[in-house]
């Protein structure tokens, strides 16, 4: 004899909306599918792979901090010293193109009745011709 499920167990309508199905439901429903040692592999292979990016950007922050915190310690001290040594440089030159500059006017001070634009004058390899150098004043 033949035995006969319930009225209960089966319907002809089907109480199914794929559209309430979430996509979580899914992956879950695909559990049953894939086999126990696969779903292990994959497991392993998934921690594995996040353990070791984990460790890596762990590893890159920590080396960013150090290059970056020695590089203000001994950077910024190194520049400043350098621009400041620039600047005592600066006043070096401005100050020894001062002297260059009054011994300039002062040469030949010795000849009387000679001033400067005769002895600039004089330095070109000018004469006393219309392209002269005269005085101001």
């Amino acid at each position: 004899m033949l035995s006969r499920a319930p009225d209960s167990e089966i319907s002809t309508e089907s109480n199914y909306d794929p559209f309430e199905e979430t996509f979580a439901d899914r992956l879950y429903a695909l559990r049953d599918i894939v086999p126990p040692t696969t779903r292990g592999w994959v497991w392993d292979k998934v921690t594995g792979t996040t353990s070791l990016v984990k460790s890596t950007l762990f590893f890159a922050g920590r080396a960013t901090w150090a290059i970056s915190v020695s590089a203000l310690l001994v950077g910024v001290p190194f520049a400043l010293a350098f621009g400041e040594d620039q600047n005592i440089m600066a006043m070096e030159q401005e100050e020894r193109m001062r002297q260059l500059g009054g011994e300039l006017l002062t040469a030949g001070a010795g000849k009387e009745g000679e001033n400067t634009a005769e002895r600039v004058n004089a330095a070109l390899g000018g004469g006393a011709g219309a392209g002269a150098a005269k005085p101001a004043l």
